[in-house]
Formats: structure tokens, C-alpha cells, sequence
């Protein structure tokens, strides 16, 4: 269909049979190999069909050549997939443009690469890349080496290939547009779980269709696959307004150098007018409009609960008190029951005999081993029941604190998965406590005396005129609406009141901070030397790595080693895949992250008290591939033990040159400039530097 209209979901229908053929075309798969000359190379099932029914990739391309439909863009939600799918159209020996173009394509590539080392070839998965292009076709990721990517680019864009297959980073900022856009799924993994693409996101890809000044039409395809609902397909091609929310939010970085430049005051008003405070202030529009009416609503409420014999709204509030206090009260009794309870089966020890009083687990229970439990994990002692039964106890199985009755020697070789052991002990228990002593006196002194505050309360509710009124309940009930409502307007206007200019209070927290830090002179109305140094540090971790060059704990460090330590300040890992210990190549690297997470965390805690978000903590992840290749070992060893990409790497690597160029600035230690910028001839080099900056 053409761009803007209704596409039809599995516009390329499956193919009955594929073509018959003498022979592949080209040279088959990506070692050469040849087909069973019926269109299947090396027999077995069509390469590349689909886990949820369609069309092979493969198919789909040779459809969309034998319709016209080429050059075209297959976007793929997942870097694994794009290169699959190269290798599966070089196993079907799928060839798109002439072998002479073919030929002039290969000595192009290798024109660009020839730089590069014959032995990071097979590392950056070059060979299957170059057999790609050479028929025609290649992938597209973030986790290709970058000129990788600016070759592909090139060449689809000239003409000279015909198909692309990538990942949605191909449809943001690059003009590469095709005859055709293909989308197999309408599902992606968005970090955090696999959603549905929006409207907005369906147009940024498709809008890749539909060369300008060579096609007057795109056309937009999805591949049909179980549970694809073509309603939901023609409602993402029909929107066409998408909302627009900011991400703008006020740095460290950013609030010394607008100090520096035009004054805090003056910041303070340009960071007013941003779009990111338009869209707060419009937010509460609603909220403010809600605010009125439920003001009108509460007159009309105050009027109906009006009472002849005196203030019916100071009356309430006396009842709202006594109500309020008597909750809060309960909810403090339950709390401390509930904390005493967990503590007492925390003191539980090996041997222990109590009571559970209540519920299915109810009797006596003598402890197998204790467990005092952790941050998420309550105390749970596991036990046996005197039907020998193994069970772990939490609070919710027992109503009150408990306390031991007597005790049990358990057998040293005592087998909780034996029956007999269990049996044996079980009736140790039921003849240690045949009968249930008596219970302990409690004199409930606290649970029977009345709260002297609620007592006094109740007083003055008694001796005011309305609690005579016949008709006070009447009037209390009109009175429980006005309170109720009189919550909610007020939640309302705490809202309201956190919205507006909540830029601007972020950036005066900011200020503050760095205030109590020494970046900032008194007032925050100028910078100090310290945040001179500031200024020059441009990264998600600006105030961390500003304090590890104040704190003078990169000192020691030699090139490899704060080449490894600085990657700690730009390495995020793509999942929750964190690891607690990390690989750290030396003594003194080690030494250097044990300091920076110390000063992560005190910079952390002062975060929290200026109530600003945390900033992230440094991440070792990385830092020892980080050391390697900075020490001179080769690609494959760098990359051996671990499963980043090439691009990946390469990419880090120039985050961290980038941000040693900065060190290599603000440092006030003249050994440190020096000692960054041999880091930074250190890590560009090979690979890295023979890919141009981005």
C-alpha cells in the first residue's frame, strides 16, 4: 500500500514452492557452499521461516524483486536478526545486483578497510559482510564496527545495494530511503519488556519509503504472523498526531557553566521558559481546573452541613481527630506487634519448642534451623510439626510474639529428609509437651487505656453545642463528604504546587548541592575553582568524575589503568547484568574503584538530601577488555572472554578517549593531563582508529 494508507497486513503472501533453478545463483552460503540445485541450498528446511508462520526472509526479498518493490529496508528488532538474515539469504543464494557490480563493490570495501589488521578481520565479522554487500544486500545494527555502517550507507544510498537489514536505529537521523519498508514484527524489547510499537514509531520506520525526486510512492509492509490483528495494524498507519514529551532536565555540568556564563537568577528564568517547565505547567491545567469545582463543591457541602446550634465544621473536625488518632494508634499497635513478632523468631535457635496458636499450621513446632532473614527476605525458621512435618514459619503464621516452652535435643545425625528421623523426633515432641501450659498474665494496661489526647478530645466533642443538635448525624454525613473532598482538593493542589516551575526548584537543589560541594561560591552566584573543573566535564557521571579528580584517586594510575577506570564512568550495561564482583585487571585499578564507589555513595546520600536523582554508580563491566587493549593485546584476545560486539567495543572505547580528552583538561594535576592523553594514543589505535568519530 502506499505510505499513509491502510497497509495489508502479509502484503507478501508465502510462496506455494520456491523458484526451481539450475543452481544457486553466486556462490551459496558464506563458505562457498552449493545448494541441492532445486532452490534449497544443501537440503533440509527453507532457511530463515519465520517462528510465527509467514514467509522466509529470503522469500520475502525475492517477492519484493520480482514485484518492483526493491531497494527496500527489513527493520528487525534485534541486532542477532539482522546478521541471521544475512546469513540465510547468503544459504538460500539470494543475488541482487550483477557479479561485476559485485566484484567493483569488494574492491571499494577493502579500499576502506585496508588499514585494518588481517587478523581483526575474522573478529569484526568482515568476511560474511563483504560477501553480503558483493550480492547485494547487508545488515544494519549499532553493534557493527561504525565504518561497517557508513559503507552500508553509502552504498544503499547510491544505489549499489538492495537490501538493508537493521534495527530501528536506521530510521532515526540517517536519509536512507527505499522503495519499500518492511517490518516483520510489531513487538520490540523496549529495555524492559517486549511492548508494541506506537503510532509514532510505526511512521519514523516507514517514513524511510519513498525515494524523493525518484519514487512517488513508499510502500509500507508487515508480515503477516499468528496473532497479528489487522485492525491494530491499520490504527498505527492512520494516526498521524503523536505526543511530544521532554527529557530535558538541568545537569551539574549545566548549572556551573549557566552560572558562569549569565548569573543564577538569570539561569534560573531561562530554565522557566523551557519546554520541558511548558509541558509541567500544562500538565496541571486539568488538576487546576479540578480544583475549582471541587471549591464549589465544598461550599455547597459546608452550606448543607450548616447547624443552627453552632459550627458543625469544628465539631467535624473534633470527630475527624479522634477518628485519625485512633487509626493511626491501631495501625502503631499492629506495626510493633508485627515487628516484635519477627523478632522473636529471629531469636529462635536449633531445638526450640513453641506454639503456632492459630491456622493450619497450628500446634507445637520444635526448630530445625534458625534463619534471622535479610533486606527482602523476613525471619522464617524451618521447623517440624509434631505430625512431622517440615515447615518454614513466618509472621503471617503466627498472631504474636512467641517465645520458647522448652527445648529438644535434635540427634546429631538427625536427617530432615529421612521419614523414620522425622517420626522419631516428632514424638519426642509430642511426649515433651503433652499439654498446653498456662498461659502467661498479661495486665493489657496499654491496649485498655484510652489515649489521654483522644480522652481530652472526646471531652470537647461532648461539651460542644452540635453534639446536642437532633439532627447531628444528618450533618455529619454531609460533613464526611466536605472532609473527604476537602483531602482530595488538597492532593490536588500539593500537585499543582509540585509542577509548577519544578525545572527551576531541581536547578536550585542542583545549586545547593554544589554549594555544600565547593563548585559553587556562597549564594551559588559563582563558580569556584573546583567547579572551573566542572565545567569541562561532559558526561551522565560529570559531579563523580569531578570528585575523583579533586580527591586525586586516579593518581597512581598509569595509561591502561585509567584508560580501565574512566570506563567505569561511561559503561552501562545493556541489561540488568551487573556484576557484583568485577574482573579488575590490577591492584591499583581495584584500589581506584573501591574509592570511586565510596565516593559514589557519599554523593548518593547527598543527593537524597537535596532530594535531586541519584547519579548512576561507576560500572567495572568493561574495564578489563578496557586495560587489555590499552596494553597493546590484539582484538580476538580483548574480545575473547566476553560477548560484546565489535561495535560495541569500538564505539566504548571512543566514549572513554573522548572523556580522557576531557580529564585531560580539567585535571588540576599536570601528571594526570599527561598521563590521560597517553591513554588516549592507548586506546585509538587498531580499529578504533581507523574508524572516523561518529
Amino acid at each position: 500500500p502506499r505510505r499513509g494508507a491502510h497497509p495489508r497486513p502479509g502484503h507478501v503472501p508465502q510462496a506455494a514452492h520456491p523458484r526451481r533453478r539450475a543452481k544457486p545463483r553466486g556462490r551459496g552460503g558464506p563458505h562457498g557452499g552449493r545448494g541441492n540445485g532445486h532452490g534449497d541450498p544443501g537440503g533440509g528446511p527453507r532457511p530463515g521461516r519465520r517462528p510465527g508462520g509467514g514467509p522466509s526472509r529470503a522469500e520475502v526479498i525475492e517477492r519484493l524483486e520480482r514485484d518492483g518493490l526493491l531497494p527496500a529496508i527489513t527493520f528487525i528488532f534485534s541486532r542477532a536478526g539482522c546478521t541471521a538474515a544475512v546469513g540465510q539469504l547468503l544459504a538460500w543464494g539470494t543475488r541482487l545486483i550483477p557479479e561485476d557490480e559485485g566484484e567493483r563493490i569488494r574492491r571499494h570495501v577493502e579500499e576502506r578497510v585496508s588499514s585494518l589488521a588481517d587478523e581483526d578481520l575474522a573478529v569484526i565479522g568482515y568476511w560474511d559482510f563483504v560477501e553480503g554487500l558483493t550480492r547485494g544486500f547487508a545488515a544494519h545494527h549499532a553493534g557493527m564496527l561504525p565504518t561497517f555502517r557508513e559503507i552500508v550507507e553509502e552504498l544503499f544510498t547510491a544505489g549499489r545495494i538492495r537490501a538493508v537489514f537493521a534495527t530501528e536505529t536506521l530510521a532515526l537521523g540517517i536519509n536512507m530511503p527505499a522503495r519499500t519498508v518492511v517490518i516483520e514484527r510489531l513487538v520490540k524489547y523496549n529495555g524492559e519488556t517486549h511492548a508494541d510499537i506506537t503510532p509514532a514509531e510505526y511512521t519514523q520506520l516507514t517514513g524511510r519509503a519513498g525515494r524523493r525526486g525518484i519514487d512517488v510512492e513508499g510502500h509500507a509492509v508487515v508480515l503477516f504472523g499468528r496473532g497479528l490483528d489487522p485492525e491494530a495494524v491499520g490504527g498505527l498507519a492512520s494516526t498521524r498526531t503523536y505526543p511530544l514529551r521532554s527529557s530535558f532536565r538541568p545537569t551539574y555540568n549545566m548549572a556551573v557553566n549557566l552560572v558562569s556564563q549569565v548569573g543564577r537568577e538569570t539561569a534560573r528564568e531561562i530554565l522557566e521558559t523551557s519546554f520541558a517547565q511548558f509541558q509541567a505547567d500544562r500538565s496541571v491545567v486539568g488538576m487546576a481546573a479540578a480544583v475549582r469545582r471541587n471549591e464549589e463543591a465544598l461550599e455547597g457541602y459546608a452550606e448543607a452541613m450548616s447547624c443552627h446550634l453552632g459550627d458543625f465544621r469544628e465539631y467535624a473536625a473534633l470527630r475527624n481527630q479522634i477518628r485519625d488518632l485512633e487509626k493511626a494508634a491501631a495501625k502503631q499497635r499492629s506495626a510493633s506487634r508485627r515487628a516484635e513478632t519477627t523478632l522473636s523468631l529471629e531469636r529462635m535457635h536449633p531445638g526450640d519448642v513453641f506454639k503456632v496458636p492459630t491456622g493450619r499450621r497450628a500446634g507445637y513446632v520444635v526448630v530445625l534451623a534458625g534463619n534471622r532473614g535479610g533486606k527482602r527476605e523476613a525471619a522464617s525458621p524451618t521447623v517440624l510439626t509434631s505430625d512431622g512435618q517440615v515447615r518454614r514459619i513466618t509472621a503471617h503464621d503466627v498472631s504474636a510474639p512467641v517465645e520458647p516452652v522448652t527445648t529438644i535435643a535434635i540427634p546429631k545425625h538427625f536427617n530432615a529428609r529421612n521419614a523414620r528421623s522425622r517420626r522419631d523426633l516428632a514424638a519426642t515432641l509430642r511426649v515433651k509437651v503433652p499439654h498446653d501450659p498456662p498461659p502467661k498474665k498479661s495486665s493489657g494496661q496499654d491496649e485498655q487505656r484510652e489515649d489521654r489526647e483522644v480522652a481530652r478530645l472526646r471531652r470537647e466533642m461532648r461539651a460542644h453545642p452540635c453534639h446536642a443538635c437532633p439532627e447531628r448525624e444528618d450533618h455529619a454525613r454531609w460533613a464526611e463528604r466536605w472532609w473527604r473532598l476537602r483531602r482530595e482538593t488538597d492532593g490536588l493542589q500539593r500537585k499543582v504546587a509540585g509542577r509548577t516551575n519544578s525545572v527551576a526548584r531541581t536547578f536550585d537543589r542542583i545549586c545547593d548541592l554544589l554549594v555544600d560541594l565547593d563548585y559553587l561560591g556562597a549564594g551559588g552566584e559563582s563558580v569556584t575553582r573546583q567547579g572551573e573543573h566542572l565545567r569541562r566535564l561532559y558526561t551522565e557521571k560529570d559531579l563523580l568524575a569531578a570528585e575523583c579528580l579533586r580527591h586525586g584517586i586516579w593518581q597512581r594510575l598509569d595509561a591502561a589503568g585509567l584508560a580501565a577506570v574512566v570506563s567505569m564512568l561511561v559503561y552501562e550495561p545493556r541489561r540488568d547484568d551487573t556484576d557484583l564482583a568485577p574482573r579488575l585487571p590490577t591492584d591499583d585499578v581495584h584500589e581506584a574503584y573501591d574509592a570511586m564507589v565510596r565516593l559514589w555513595s557519599g554523593l548518593e546520600d547527598r543527593e537524597q538530601e537535596h532530594v535531586l536523582p541519584p547519579t548512576g554508580a561507576p560500572d567495572a563491566g568493561m574495564a578489563w577488555m578496557i586495560h587489555r587493549w590499552a596494553s597493546g593485546r590484539a582484538l580476538d584476545e580483548v574480545l575473547r572472554d566476553s560477548d560484546m560486539a565489535a561495535g560495541d567495543f569500538v564505539r566504548r572505547c571512543k566514549q572513554v578517549v573522548d572523556l580522557l580528552g576531557q580529564i585531560a583538561e580539567a585535571a588540576p594535576q599536570p601528571a594526570l593531563s599527561a598521563t590521560a592523553r597517553r591513554a588516549m594514543d592507548a586506546v585509538m589505535r587498531g580499529v578504533v582508529a581507523a574508524d572516523r568519530l561518529d
